[in-house]
């Protein structure tokens, strides 16, 4: 389902932007198959709130974008980890992007994932998935790109179903992971979009020291290891 425009943009910040999405996901809240799932670095202040407000574990899932040559803001596409690699084989035609420049780009990004995934996980492994509801959660998407790479990582692990949840996209993207998820919810989709920062007011970098205190404060309010299999209700 797509909640289009229910409310007053811009967002205060990715605080206020996460409880508004945990209420938008009530029907989820104290499901034991459900696992939140957010897109470091900038998912994860929503995802927490998420998280916090259906009382459910955090966790993560690492993408990174694959920014095109010379205009490094625009996604040509996005790697996920268990090496998926997602391309918009739009911009990649209209820019004539080679595939060397491509698997170079991916090469750097690949670096910067497993650095996060060391980061942030340590030793720990990734949360048991298997025939759960997983709740994908970002601060917002332009292309979708980075979702896409994430869902498609995902479904090689056979959850039971995947929900895309974001405070705000544009139309024609949500229309896009519809294909893929299998329900998505969105808060809002602004036209003409531009960039998701601009539907905040406050939108800093998130660092990795934020990210690391969401997760152990996540953990520490969370009863179930995201690591064992958990029964359905």
């Amino acid at each position: 389902m797509t909640k289009r425009n229910i409310l007053k943009l811009p967002f205060e910040d990715r605080t206020q932007a996460g409880r508004l999405l945990g209420e938008a996901l009530a029907e989820y809240a104290k499901r034991s198959d459900v696992v939140v799932l957010a897109l470091p670095r900038g998912g994860v202040p929503v995802g927490f709130e998420v998280a916090r407000m259906i009382d459910a574990p955090l966790d993560i899932i690492l993408v990174r974008k694959l920014g095109t040559p010379g205009q490094e803001e625009l996604a040509m596409g996005a790697i996920a980890s268990g090496g998926v690699c997602v391309l918009n084989p739009n911009i990649v035609a209209v820019i004539d992007i080679s595939q060397e420049a491509i698997e170079a780009v991916a090469a750097t990004e690949r670096q910067e994932l497993e650095r996060r995934e060391r980061v942030y996980r340590g030793n720990q492994p990734p949360p048991a998935v298997e025939n759960q509801c997983l709740i994908l959660v970002d601060d917002g998407l332009a292309t979708g790109a980075s979702m896409l790479a994430a869902v498609s990582a995902l479904r090689q692990r056979k959850p039971a179903s995947i929900v895309v949840a974001i405070p705000v996209a544009p139309p024609d993207t949500v229309q896009r992971l519809k294909q893929e998820a299998d329900d998505v919810v969105c808060l809002a989709t602004p036209e003409p979009f531009s960039a998701v920062g601009r539907w905040y007011r406050e939108f800093p970098q998130t660092s990795d020291d934020e990210v690391k205190s969401l997760l152990e404060r996540a953990g520490s309010m969370s009863t179930t290891p995201l690591n064992a299999t958990k029964s359905h209700d």
